[in-house]
């Protein structure tokens, strides 16, 4: 079911304008990682986002997948001179494809050229193999969301994402996630209310692996 986006929303129209756009999910909705012009809040229909666990690394992977009856929040930006490598370079590990208009709701005309990230399916692990979460990661992520569409946003959030059986990775006081963010303590109860509420594992850094080996 479609949730209304916390705007007043007409139907696509298309203006002349020669820059595609992303279509961001993820971090890509926290504009303090990025400076991205023109960003307008937008829906994405039919599409749920999911947790990806992949060969290329030992850590999950944020990804999208088709659902029906499923709509996910997200940000539409504007790609300058259709110069897409600062940002291929970014989403390392993701290709890149084109989002049908009819997929799309939002608020402002934008050109038809609307791309998005995904893991592809012949990097995916085998189907035992449960990567962690970054939770430095995921607070950047709700911290996104928490800005664009408010707590009823976090929520949509959370209920549109599968995987949550993953482990999640608390490395907030080493942070792994490269643009992390500073949250109030009132973001990370957020986080962590929610993560209660799916009744998520979540481990120490320093009590892994991988914690271990950056002392």
């Amino acid at each position: 079911m479609t949730t209304p986006l916390p705007f007043p929303v007409k139907a696509p129209q298309i203006a002349h304008m020669s820059d595609p756009f992303f279509f961001g999910y993820g971090s890509l909705v926290n504009t303090k990682t990025h400076d991205y012009p023109d960003v307008i809040p937008a829906q994405l229909n039919g599409w749920r986002r999911v947790w990806r666990h992949t060969k290329i690394r030992d850590v999950a992977y944020f990804s999208v997948e088709k659902a029906e009856d499923s709509t996910i929040d997200g940000l539409i930006a504007r790609v300058p001179n259709s110069d897409w490598v600062a940002l291929d370079e970014r989403e390392f590990g993701y290709w890149r494809e084109p989002v049908p208009p009819e997929a799309l709701t939002f608020s402002s005309p934008v050109s038809t050229d609307v791309q998005i990230y995904q893991t592809r399916t012949d990097q995916d692990a085998e189907p035992s193999v449960k990567h962690p979460i970054i939770l430095s990661y995921l607070d950047v992520v709700v911290q996104g969301f928490l800005a664009q569409f408010g707590e009823d946003g976090v929520g949509r959030f959370f209920e549109t994402t599968a995987g949550w059986e993953a482990p999640i990775l608390n490395d907030r006081q080493a942070p792994i996630y490269p643009r992390h963010q500073s949250l109030t303590p009132f973001e990370t109860g957020l986080v962590d209310a929610h993560l209660e509420t799916l009744s998520a594992h979540v481990q120490d850094l320093h009590e892994t692996d991988m914690g271990r080996e950056r002392l």
